[in-house]
């Protein structure tokens, strides 16, 4: 079915003719939903550490970054076109849909952050911003707003939004991550390790920014930004598909290739050349007043991290050498299970001593994540639970999209987690002879999700690529531990910066 344009096409995307063969074997076989055992909880599960861990882990993490072990990993590679559907929508139809939504949005519109940049082209094209609020001219404000002819928020990365308000320069998201990697990834040098991944349109208008906002914090805060910026890769974009499962074209009959999702950015964690990785999202930051709280539980995330890595290293070093006694391989055993829940076969306690020392090997000599868990108080998203695979159960991130649905016992224990995934992990991705480990060989290939999408008023399937926290680690040791509900503040829509954390005192 492919023809010597589509070919080319495919060349030029940086995949290959095989490649785009199997994704269409994806879509033809279909997705493969999770079985969720129970859902994580305390105890079960859910780690949740005494002050008196939480102090020694933040002095373990101290050392490490004093030593420049650790680095800060942003996803930012999304347009914020998401965050302003609704205005989107209302500028097209030109109407609010009722009362109470224009008289709030009238009301709100000078505690944004990006206020007074609206504020200032208007301006510039003689508009009095004032006038057009009392006047309700919303079509002007949306435009200027959300459009090149203004800010063109609808355009741009969340990592260019002005989501806070200070005294002396109102910060975008990334100003935020600067500020939190200078309170808590600097080494003994004063250097501070970034990464931000990007979109490839968006990266010439990221790196500008950074080039004339970095000097001002790094003067701030005594320290020497070492920031780093990748792309996703179109190597890792999908094949579109139609309803009958076979390659989808637009109107000009060329096939359409989409993102795979935030399982792509598993090449560019993979390309890192780092060794504790503290991994966030964009959105998820705060105002200064609110961050030594975000601080104190980042560095106690990457120190549990830490202090887990040091135990698991001392047990690799021993099987590395060759038949260990039974008591040795009775404690390693016992640390598989009880830090990183690994399940173990049926059949183990009958399994020769080298049988034995080469599974619990095998086991440990993998990346580790330390996630932080908060309470689930209704934000949409993935959580923790106990998945059953192959007769043994370990510990997922799953979102919502991975579950049958049509099963009423999933959707049982789906409903019934306690706990949310706020994108908050430490990341040890190095082994214990300190080589980089290869990330893609822990990936669990099934876990890729089929989803309906349109264009050109056209149904078609879109695959996406195993997560980047769920399938693309399913083969990590993982540790889920508590986290207070206070270091997540995510900003999904434009009105979630009216939230307090978000607000200025």
């Amino acid at each position: 079915m492919l023809t010597d344009q589509d070919l080319k096409r495919i060349e030029a995307e940086g995949l290959t003719r095989e490649k785009v063969i199997a994704q269409m074997e994806l879509f033809r076989s279909g997705s493969f939903p999770v079985t969720l055992s129970r859902p994580c909880t305390i105890d079960d599960g859910i780690v949740v550490l005494a002050a008196e861990d939480e102090k020694e882990c933040v002095r373990i993490y101290e050392e490490a970054s004093q030593k420049g072990r650790v680095m800060k990993f942003v996803p930012a590679s999304g347009a914020a076109s998401r965050m302003f559907q609704d205005w989107i929508r209302f500028r097209q139809k030109e109407a609010f849909p009722s009362d109470e939504e224009e008289l709030r949005f009238y009301e709100d519109i000078k505690k944004y952050a990006f206020y007074g940049d609206l504020r200032d082209v208007l301006q510039r094209d003689g508009f009095d911003i004032d006038t057009l609020i009392a006047r309700k001219r919303s079509d002007e404000i949306f435009d200027y707003i959300l459009t090149l002819r203004g800010l063109h928020y609808a355009f741009l990365p969340k990592a260019l939004l002005k989501f806070h308000v200070y005294a002396d320069r109102n910060r975008t998201s990334l100003e935020e991550h600067l500020v939190e990697a200078a309170l808590y990834a600097r080494d003994q040098s004063g250097t501070c390790r970034i990464h931000f991944t990007v979109s490839e349109e968006h990266e010439p208008l990221v790196r500008d920014y950074l080039a004339g906002i970095q000097g001002r914090y790094e003067d701030r805060h005594g320290v020497t930004f070492h920031v780093e910026i990748s792309t996703q890769r179109s190597s890792t974009n999908t094949v579109a598909a139609d309803s009958e499962n076979r390659p989808f074209r637009d109107k000009a009959g060329t096939l359409v290739f989409r993102p795979g999702g935030h399982g792509a950015l598993l090449e560019n964690l993979n390309d890192l050349n780092g060794d504790i990785v503290m991994v966030k999202n964009i959105d998820n930051v705060v105002q200064d007043r609110l961050k030594s709280q975000t601080v104190f539980y980042e560095k106690v995330l990457g120190g549990y991290l830490l202090k887990l890595q040091r135990e698991s290293f001392i047990y690799l070093e021993k099987l590395s050498t060759g038949v260990q006694s039974a008591d040795t391989l009775s404690r390693a055993g016992s640390f598989c299970r009880d830090k990183f829940c690994v399940g173990f076969p049926k059949d183990f306690d009958g399994m020769s001593n080298e049988k034995k020392r080469k599974f619990i090997f095998k086991k440990l000599n993998r990346p580790i994540r330390v996630c932080g868990m908060v309470k689930n108080e209704g934000e949409p998203g993935g959580g923790p639970f106990w998945v059953e695979g192959n007769g043994i159960q370990t510990l997922q991130i799953i979102e919502a999209a991975q579950i049958d649905w049509s099963s009423e016992d999933q959707r049982k224990t789906w409903g019934a987690s306690t706990h949310f995934n706020p994108v908050d992990i430490a990341c040890g991705i190095r082994d214990f002879q300190s080589q980089k480990f290869d990330l893609k060989t822990f990936v669990d290939d099934k876990s890729y999700i089929i989803s309906k999408k349109f264009q050109d008023g056209l149904e078609m399937r879109a695959l996406e690529l195993p997560g980047l926290w769920n399938g693309s680690m399913a083969h990590w040791n993982t540790v889920f531990v508590e986290v207070p509900i206070e270091t997540f503040n995510p900003v999904k829509t434009v009105y979630d910066l009216l939230r307090p954390q978000h607000l200025p005192n």
